[in-house]
């Protein structure tokens, strides 16, 4: 297989990581971990996975960040919600990235 077919595979995976990661986000650590089993078969490797699996986290931590600071009437208190996102964010990205490596390692 050439080197770059795993490209488009890993935007497949990312892109099912960041959905499913946000449609089962009612389902604390389970969900994240499913969306990154899912992801990370789908972008079929264990390299591709583990980039796969930072970047819908990163995204969801910027987006929740500048939202909050966005919404809230004062900058200061817009900006500490924003951070706690980033928190929470970052709380996720454990689960995802664990369900990517093991996603990755079942493709492989």
């Amino acid at each position: 297989m050439a080197r770059g077919a795993n490209r488009g595979d890993m935007a497949a995976g990312m892109s099912a990581m960041l959905m499913l990661s946000v449609l089962l986000s009612w389902i604390p650590g389970f969900g994240t971990l499913v969306a990154g089993i899912v992801g990370g078969k789908l972008a079929s490797g264990f390299g591709a996975a583990f980039v796969a699996a930072l970047l819908p986290g990163v995204i969801i931590g910027v987006l929740l960040f500048f939202l909050a600071t966005l919404f809230a009437g004062l900058p200061i208190i817009g900006f500490v919600a924003g951070m706690g996102g980033l928190a929470l964010a970052g709380m996720q990205v454990a689960a995802l990235l664990v369900g990517a490596v093991i996603g990755g390692l079942l493709a492989s």
